[in-house]
């Protein structure tokens, strides 16, 4: 699911942590945030966001899905992601309420 933020002004590391959400890191490859937030107390099942913040335009871009379980081989970025769906959906919503 894709969400955008019109005019992003706020920290954004504050926010996503209000949020529920913990900071994993950038990709290297494309200079996206990363951010994840259980939904157990193991890791998975769970919501995963990269993000990326437009300099000129201010705006938030963010995809959100869910991730059901861990990359199966070594190395692969494969796994069993939701992108769409009501718990994203409704989790998208929460996540807009609280950066906006």
């Amino acid at each position: 699911m894709k969400l955008e933020i019109k005019n992003f002004s706020d920290n954004l590391s504050n926010k996503m942590r209000s949020a529920g959400y913990h900071y994993e890191g950038e990709d290297q490859r494309t200079g996206e945030l990363k951010f994840y937030r259980s939904l157990s107390s193991g890791a998975y099942p769970r919501f995963h966001i990269y993000c990326r913040i437009d300099r000129q335009s201010g705006d938030l871009n963010i995809n959100l899905h869910l991730d059901q379980k861990a990359p199966v081989y070594r190395g692969s970025a494969a796994h069993a992601g939701e992108y769409d769906g009501e718990v994203v959906e409704k989790e998208g919503g929460r996540l807009k309420q609280i950066l906006l």
